[in-house]
């Protein structure tokens, strides 16, 4: 392990939920280090934890951590409103040494990745909040579920494709999509994806190299 703070790199295809973790993780410079912020792009940084944020991701052992982590030795952490007890197990079995649930604040979530880096496996305790960080749309009054469910639609998924990348029941999948359809203003999903195109929603591609 290196001493001082854990150097970490923060992962998702959206620049707004990385930027959104980021900025809660500001407060805590003494004990965590955010060294790289990636979007679509693998780690390259010499970091300590990798937090893989599954907002719009994919999940459990479909995460690619060959390319995710090509060439870092780091700890991956998934960091997840998804806490479905197989898909914690599988994340786990695929690698990952941490499953941490977004309904931590900015200090449970450091000591948690804290608790990583130190060699202990830390998984979900049953949060319930959803208030963390960002996402697109929330400005547009969306929940964070029911901006991942546009985001996928975005992406091109059905809605049972939806239901099985976000661990969501068929008939909540179209709940989320109706009361989101309903605050965007939108009747159709060909009108979803255009307000989300224009909002947003389209995944970035970028990597931000904060210190070397």
């Amino acid at each position: 392990m290196t001493s001082g703070p854990v150097r970490i790199a923060i992962v998702n295809d959206y620049d707004i939920v990385v930027a959104g973790t980021a900025a809660v993780l500001d407060g805590f410079e003494d004990r965590v280090k955010v060294v790289e912020l990636d979007s679509r792009m693998p780690v390259v940084s010499d970091v300590d934890v990798v937090l893989y944020d599954s907002f719009g991701q994919v999940q459990g052992d479909a995460i690619d951590l060959d390319t995710l982590m090509q060439i870092t030795s780091a700890k991956l952490v998934i960091f997840s409103w998804n806490t479905d007890p197989n898909l914690v197990s599988r994340a786990i079995e695929a690698g990952a040494s941490g499953y941490l649930h977004k309904g931590l604040d900015g200090d449970e979530l450091v000591g948690a990745i804290e608790a990583v880096h130190s060699g202990q496996r830390v998984l979900p305790s049953g949060q319930d909040a959803d208030t963390f960080g960002r996402w697109p749309g929330d400005e547009f009054g969306l929940s964070a579920r029911e901006s991942e469910v546009l985001a996928l639609i975005c992406q091109g998924l059905s809605n049972q494709d939806i239901a099985g990348r976000a661990f969501l029941g068929i008939n909540t999948v179209k709940t989320y999509i109706r009361t989101a359809y309903r605050k965007i203003g939108v009747t159709s999903r060909t009108q979803a994806v255009l307000w989300g195109m224009q909002h947003g929603f389209e995944p970035d591609r970028r990597r931000l190299i904060v210190d070397g």
